[in-house]
């Protein structure tokens, strides 16, 4: 039937009117603020930092597996930033990398971010702009993805552990790129943290069973983690469930970006405590206080079962694409290092002296520094979309490297030529000095990605390049 003309007039006037019905009607982005903030941390009452929605860490996002993430970032910070989601297999133009993926989101400017969430696990979410400085300022906080079957657990926890800088004020070193943290470890602080908490304390009931979920959010600081007093097992990493539950036993190393969820009995009273023993000496983390009766134990529980999950891709090893990359450059190593003149070094930090924030490129990978903007350097490799592909890292270096690989999860099919029985999954790969490692991965994310060491001065200083899946 024609529409007359006064049902067109009709329609029109009401069509701004319905518009703003079904804008009203969509669901609006949670809101994530980034800005400046004094707040308690490090064992300093007002300690100035940058945080998101005024919190060290910032809040603990919580989905269930296949909920929309949906968040819009504002950026109230005196600087450019990004939010990457750090572990999630995401569409790539949310996963945060400047100018490679997104547009850097300047002061005063937001950004929304809103994808599906495809894998359950314990995720965590960071600047992927001026890192060492943002990161080590306090922006940081856990994305936990629920499972759809969770073992039963009293508590469920969230520790980010992270280790803080301070100066003789009491306030954040601001040497964020200096030469001997970028050429060595990286930057360590000498304040230990669980939650932003110097003396973390986690108070439980005798008999009781919780679920730790640990974040290694620290700059370059590699954990190696026990827990006195209190059984314990493993029973995911980097988001992925463990095929039956790991006794905790002795250290557990978590390198920057890595996680690992353990479940823990209080099955003794007492104060029992977390401690890190990497590298010399041996530093108190946090403490586990169980209360009950003096001495009273609690009967033995079978150890728990891990959640179910949707298998990973598999990858097809007899028709993988195969690369290797080669890790170079560092102190006491050399071999590897970026052809850069001395006077250019020298020009460097006098700029930083006078306010630059940048690195030296002293690390390598396949003998380039990749410095700067990763959409001005060629791909490391790239492969079909849905191909499956073998890698290798070699490390020749010094010095340990946690190699973090966006948007996928990965295999890790041997180390230093020996198979692994049982090849694990990972999105962030701990490689000690002269390592090498196999790893094997279905590139079904198409996009160009990162790969990069997660010492955050290492890649500030080249170690990171990118891969093309087309």
């Amino acid at each position: 039937m024609p529409i007359g003309r006064r049902e067109l007039l009709l329609a029109t006037a009401l069509a701004p009117l319905a518009a703003a019905a079904a804008r009203a009607a969509a669901p609006l982005p949670r809101p994530l603020r980034a800005a400046p903030a004094n707040v308690a941390a490090a064992g300093q009452p007002a300690l100035p930092v940058w945080a998101y929605d005024g919190q060290v860490p910032g809040p603990v996002l919580r989905f269930r597996r296949g909920e929309v993430l949906d968040i819009e970032l504002d950026n109230a910070l005196p600087d450019p930033t990004t939010v990457h989601w750090h572990g999630i297999r995401l569409p790539n133009a949310m996963d945060g990398v400047p100018h490679l993926t997104q547009p850097p989101v300047a002061p005063g400017q937001r950004f929304r971010y809103r994808f599906a969430l495809p894998d359950a696990g314990t995720y965590w979410y960071h600047p992927h702009l001026g890192t060492p400085e943002q990161v080590e300022r306090g922006l940081a906080g856990a994305l936990i993805v629920d499972d759809d079957a969770a073992p039963p657990v009293d508590e469920d926890q969230v520790w980010l552990l992270d280790d803080w800088r301070l100066d003789a004020s009491g306030r954040i070193d601001d040497d964020f790129y200096g030469f001997m943290d970028v050429s060595h470890a990286g930057r360590i602080g000498q304040r230990l943290t669980v939650n932003g908490a110097t003396d973390h304390v986690l108070d439980l009931q005798a008999g009781q069973r919780i679920r730790l979920r640990l974040i290694n959010a620290a700059n370059a600081r590699i954990f190696a983690l026990e827990l006195r007093g209190l059984r314990g097992w493993m029973i995911a990493r980097d988001g992925v469930p463990a095929d039956h539950a790991v006794p905790w036993e002795g250290q557990l190393l978590l390198g920057p970006g890595m996680r690992a969820d353990i479940v823990i009995d209080a099955d003794a009273t007492g104060r029992h405590v977390l401690v890190d023993s990497f590298g010399r000496g041996e530093r108190l983390v946090g403490t586990v206080a169980v209360a009950g009766r003096d001495g009273q134990r609690t009967a033995a529980r079978p150890a728990p079962r891990p959640a179910a999950a949707p298998p990973l891709p598999a990858p097809k090893l007899d028709a993988a694409a195969e690369h290797t990359l080669v890790f170079g450059g560092g102190m006491m190593g050399m071999g590897g290092w970026p052809d850069d003149p001395w006077t250019e070094r020298v020009a460097r930090r006098l700029r930083r002296l006078g306010g630059s924030r940048e690195a030296d490129p002293v690390w390598t990978v396949n003998g380039h520094a990749h410095m700067g903007r990763h959409d001005g350097h060629a791909p490391l490799f790239s492969v079909p979309a849905g191909r499956s592909v073998r890698l290798v890292l070699d490390n020749r270096t010094r010095w340990w490297h946690p190699i973090h690989l966006h948007g996928h999860h990965v295999q890790v099919l041997s180390r230093n030529g020996q198979p692994l029985a049982d090849p694990p999954w990972r999105d962030t790969v701990l490689m000690a000095p002269r390592d090498q490692l196999e790893l094997a991965f279905v590139a079904d994310n198409p996009g160009r990605w990162l790969i990069h060491c997660h010492v955050l001065e290492h890649h500030a200083g080249g170690m990171g390049g990118v891969f093309t899946v087309e």
